[in-house]
């Protein structure tokens, strides 16, 4: 957090009206080896704030003229690289929760031990660094990913005088880095195309929704390989790392004429109806109509297809499984239109695209 040497001390600003608790929070953490500023109201504390750079500001919640959460508000708002602390007492839970809600690392209830001020203290200024080290990973990420894909939006921007294949390729090339059956990509967005004219989906719409489907895991080019095949469970940063691709991708689209329109739908293809999903945990009809079509379209394709790591399950098995999650992972209404749909209709276009797929190829001298 402080990487300048003249800065070696990690710095604390303590805001409490109460001139005996502020003395003894700032005698102890003196001692501690923190820098410690004392400041008696919230007002105070944020012309402090415009002197100093503080590591951790450690506020009590009630407080006459600015309250302590409007202090933290304001801290969020212009000092967002700062930690926040509260004091609360214990029937200010509720202000506690709030507090959290707003931004704050943690809150402390009073009466506190000394002890676990400084417990709190080391883990808020560990977390908050945490946070700080992620943001930086991610603009790392970020000109990684603009660098790496510039011949890729080279390639893309001419896609609308290309020819359907030079797409397909494109695909079917970010498909076999993730070791995905053969034509996944191609092949839920057919799907995904047939379902969406089952449900009269306008016509303007169809043709975003395939490309969306096509496309829905260009993100992962952002991945790390180390991440992206891993062959075990991922740990939680990594799995952070992961949940980025959705994001790169609709970035990636954004960046491109006439693949911009779907780009909503790379990004919340992995949004729930119940708003469990990511990355924005959208509910219910605001997430893209295409989106949700395509979540259904995609847990039937990946069911029923082989993986390095299992047999392909039955069409029973996963029109059972779309149905048993009507309402919460999925759109309910895509689910009963999906379940009107016989199902040698989805067994023939799984053949065409497999016979389609690698005819383009051959044509194209790809295999």
């Amino acid at each position: 957090m402080n990487s300048d040497g003249s800065r070696a001390r990690l710095q604390i600003l303590i805001v409490d009206d109460e001139p005996a608790i502020r003395a003894l929070l700032g005698e102890f953490m003196a001692q501690s080896g923190y820098g410690v500023t004392l400041a008696g109201n919230g007002t105070e504390a944020l012309a402090r704030l415009r002197e100093t750079q503080f590591d951790l500001v450690l506020s009590d919640v009630r407080m006459p003229g600015m309250s302590g959460l409007e202090l933290l508000a304001e801290i969020v708002r212009q000092h967002p690289s700062v930690g926040v602390l509260m004091l609360t007492a214990c029937e200010d839970l509720t202000l506690a929760v709030s507090a959290m809600r707003l931004g704050a690392l943690d809150y402390i209830l009073k009466p506190f031990r000394l002890e676990e001020i400084a417990a709190s203290v080391r883990e808020a200024l560990a977390r908050k660094q945490n946070e700080i080290e992620q943001a930086e990973r991610m603009k790392v990420l970020e000109q990684t990913v603009s660098e790496r894909n510039e011949e890729l939006r080279r390639v893309l921007e001419r896609l609308h005088d290309a020819s359907e294949v030079t797409l397909e390729a494109l695909v079917a090339a970010l498909d076999a880095r993730e070791h995905e059956t053969l034509a996944h990509s191609k092949r839920v967005s057919e799907y995904s195309l047939y379902l969406a004219r089952e449900m009269s989906v306008d016509t303007v719409m169809l043709e975003v929704i395939r490309r969306g489907a096509m496309l829905h895991d260009i993100g992962k080019i952002g991945i790390p390989d180390s991440i992206l095949l891993k062959p075990g469970k991922l740990s939680e940063e990594e799995w952070v790392e992961m949940q980025k691709h959705p994001r790169i991708g609709s970035w990636i689209l954004d960046g491109i004429e006439p693949l911009r329109p779907a780009s909503d739908i790379v990004l919340a293809h992995h949004e729930r109806f119940d708003g469990f999903g990511y990355p924005h945990s959208l509910k219910g009809e605001s997430i893209p109509i295409g989106a949700r079509i395509f979540a259904v379209m995609d847990c039937l394709d990946v069911m029923t297809s082989d993986r390095p790591y299992r047999k392909a399950a039955s069409y029973e098995a996963a029109r059972g499984e779309i149905a048993a999650h009507a309402g919460s992972q999925f759109d309910p209404v895509v689910v009963q239109a999906f379940l009107k749909v016989p199902r040698d209709v989805w067994d023939h276009i799984r053949e065409n695209t497999a016979h389609g797929y690698r005819t383009h190829f051959a044509t194209a001298g790809f295999l």
